[in-house]
């Protein structure tokens, strides 16, 4: 039984603690223009003034949660959309799949919607479906890329922009991002008519939340709201950033298009094509283009039509512009959810707290992306065959088994990004070779030197991880030689893994070859300076394609200087070499790998000529482009060029030696790989094991004719 007197004493303390609420309420800035929503989907009363509040549009189409911002920023709305707390907007079902849409072009555009796909996997808890509306160049990039990433419960679909280009083209358009800059404005014509809702993204956004509570907010729409938007967090649509400024019409403050919600089916019932063409035929009467593209002309649209439109709160759409007034969006990191990029410096943007954005960002553009292949528990997921196969295959390896991480290594499947950079395809010509080569971040050094010696185009492929990626991007950019040269194709294959997939990087940049051959080199050889116009005017005389099947040796020399001067001609090469400056390749390790070659012939010919095959070698070649791949299972250090020249041999390529051309092996640190070689016998053991199963393949393939090779076997200790 409670004493005498508790009942007033408690009834005492809630009045205090409402009067205290009521205090806090009105000091903290209660505003009647906004409105708190219930999960769902109905405006509630403002008790919270910390909860993330959606302004309401007034049937005088004025937006004063905006005019705050131009005045007193603190005031209003915009201090209401920050943290979050009950009641909030209900998440979807764990399980439900969510839509995005992205309009992504060229090799830059290529890149920065990897990092934001990483921040919406590293957050995301439901499964997602890509819609990726791209050009020939993208396309061909991320399809590769999410084909080897093997993200699970992520869905990707692709869209042609060329075919959208003339239901735009006659737009003019100020902006950057040019014709692509305007295709969101198709896309309920374009996605699936099935479609009923999705999310439209920039590609220059990056997440600091899960998308699921973004997708929450399309229960907010009322029957009549087809579009959800976040308000312009610029002074741009006000016209006064500077004289004679005219800016499209615009709502107030005017919406950024950097995140949108499209109610699809809703947009299609409502006429949206034709309301967005009319609107912009009618303004381009007196307007001579967009400034900002398709952003422009949906603000011309919802200023006609206000009732489109349901604002979202700030904190979806931080828009780090050049003349941002964004810093009354948010008090603390906790209170964001998508940071966008909106400036034509991108990151480089200087302004409030840009810093810590640029940390945040620089996080996800280094984060290894193989830490995103995660299962979404809970949810049923069609796996793909590939990814079936991968996970019986790996299930089957015995992790007690010596030989385990060989075998591991060989079944990794790695992402590969290719053509990194912006990448010219060379003009076609019958007899033009593309250098191939691979390399890490330890051998970046050697590209300038490669690309003086070798005008012609590469296709390299780098084993790197998400954060060497970047560094290489910068090294590219500082240097005059690299930056200069379109003509070079860069592959990244993200690092995983113990062993170094050589044969597999080899395979990247071989298949990404444009020309009619190549030239198989390693990155620590550079060729003699008259090399590419030799080779190319080689074939044409040799007749090879359809009348003649060879492949083209060029002789392999080595220094052991790290200074020497490089020679311009076979005569001084061979004055080099008789002095003792020059050696020919691996003389003093494993000179079986060139001797086939037959230097001492090669000192005196005039004309190209036959050797044979012979056991252990392994020369650099010139071949056309749908030669032989290399063999994947030779991971790290030993036999997988060798097991190429078999390969070659096996079908019949004759193996001409070029009496004028040359390459030079310069020195550099062992690798990794090549000292666990030497130091290990089981590290040999395993090679040696994978050599058998190499032959045995060879058997089954080629029957009696794959005996001459077991000979190749007898040595167990041979070099790559």
């Amino acid at each position: 039984m409670l004493p005498r007197g508790r009942p007033r004493a408690l009834g005492a303390a809630a009045l205090l603690l409402l009067l205290l609420l009521l205090i806090g309420f009105f000091l903290l800035g209660g505003d009647p223009e906004c409105e708190r929503l219930e999960p769902d989907g109905r405006a509630g009363d403002l008790g919270c003034p910390r909860c993330p509040l959606t302004p309401r549009v007034p049937s005088d189409g004025r937006l004063r949660g905006a005019s705050a911002l131009h005045g007193d920023p603190l005031a209003g709305h915009w201090d209401h959309n920050r943290s979050a707390c009950d009641p909030w907007p209900q998440l979807p079902p764990k399980c439900e799949l969510l839509h995005v849409a992205i309009v992504c072009a060229g090799h830059n555009s290529s890149r920065e919607v990897i990092t934001l796909v990483k921040s919406l996997l590293f957050y995301r808890k439901n499964p997602l479906h890509l819609h990726l509306v791209t050009d020939a160049v993208a396309r061909n990039i991320l399809e590769t890329l999410f084909r080897t990433w093997m993200v699970p419960a992520l869905g990707v679909s692709f869209y042609h922009a060329d075919q959208l280009q003339p239901q735009i083209s006659w737009i003019p358009n100020k902006h950057y991002s040019g014709l692509y800059g305007l295709m969101k404005l198709v896309l309920p014509g374009i996605l699936p008519p099935g479609l009923a809702r999705v999310i439209v993204l920039d590609t220059d956004v990056t997440f600091a939340s899960d998308i699921a509570e973004l997708w929450a907010l399309f229960a907010h729409f009322s029957d009549k709201q087809v579009i959800g938007l976040v308000e312009n967090q610029s002074d741009w649509y006000l016209g006064n950033l500077w004289k004679n400024h005219r800016p499209w019409p615009a709502l107030g403050r005017g919406f950024n298009t950097g995140v949108i919600l499209l109610w699809l089916d809703r947009l299609r019932q409502v006429g949206w094509e034709q309301m967005w063409k009319l609107t912009a035929q009618r303004e381009l009467l007196t307007l001579a283009a967009t400034s900002l593209a398709d952003q422009d002309i949906f603000n011309a649209v919802i200023k006609e039509h206000p009732e489109l439109v349901q604002p979202l709160p700030c904190v979806w759409n931080v828009q780090l512009s050049d003349h941002t007034r964004a810093e009354h969006c948010y008090s603390e990191a906790a209170d964001l959810k998508v940071i966008h990029w909106n400036s034509p410096k991108k990151v480089r943007v200087k302004n409030k707290h840009a810093g810590f954005f640029r940390n945040f960002y620089l996080t996800f553009l280094g984060y290894d992306g193989n830490l995103l292949r995660r299962e979404l528990f809970g949810c049923p997921s069609q796996t793909l065959p590939e990814a079936e196969q991968l996970q019986r295959a790996l299930a089957q390896l015995d992790e007690e088994d010596a030989c385990f991480e060989f075998r591991q290594q060989q079944l990794t499947v790695h992402r590969v990004h290719i053509t990194f950079l912006p990448h010219k395809p060379p003009p076609p010509r019958p007899h033009d070779i593309t250098l191939v080569a691979q390399l890490s971040m330890d051998r970046l050094q050697m590209l300038e030197a490669l690309c003086r010696h070798w005008p012609g185009p590469m296709s390299l492929a780098l084993y790197l991880t998400d954060a060497e990626a970047q560094q290489f991007l910068h090294f590219v950019e500082a240097s005059p030689v690299l930056s200069a040269r379109q003509d070079v194709a860069y592959h990244v294959v993200y690092r995983e893994g113990p062993l170094y997939p050589v044969n597999q990087l080899r395979n990247v940049a071989l298949a990404q070859a444009l020309t009619p051959y190549v030239f198989l080199s390693d990155i620590d050889f550079l060729p003699a300076y008259s090399l590419y116009d030799y080779l190319r005017a080689s074939i044409e005389q040799l007749e090879l394609g359809s009348r003649r099947k060879a492949a083209l040796v060029v002789p392999a020399f080595e220094t052991l200087r790290y200074r020497f001067t490089f020679p311009s001609s076979k005569a001084e090469l061979l004055a080099l070499l008789d002095s003792g400056s020059l050696y020919t390749f691996r003389y003093h390790e494993w000179p079986q790998g060139h001797a086939p070659t037959d230097y001492a012939r090669w000192r005196e010919a005039q004309a190209p000529y036959r050797v044979q095959w012979a056991a252990d070698y392994e020369p650099y070649v010139v071949v056309p482009r749908d030669c032989p791949r290399y063999d994947p299972r030779f991971v790290g250090f030993g036999w997988n060029k060798v097991a190429h020249i078999v390969e070659l041999d096996a079908q019949e390529f004759e193996l001409l030696v070029l009496p004028e051309a040359f390459t030079i092996h310069l020195p550099h640190a062992p690798s990794l790989d090549i000292s666990r070689f030497r130091s290990s016998s089981t590290y040999r053991d395993c090679l040696q094991a994978l050599k058998e199963e190499f032959h045995q393949d060879l058997s089954r393939r080629y029957g009696a004719a794959a005996l001459k090779y077991l000979t190749a076997l007898q040595q167990p200790r041979s070099p790559a």
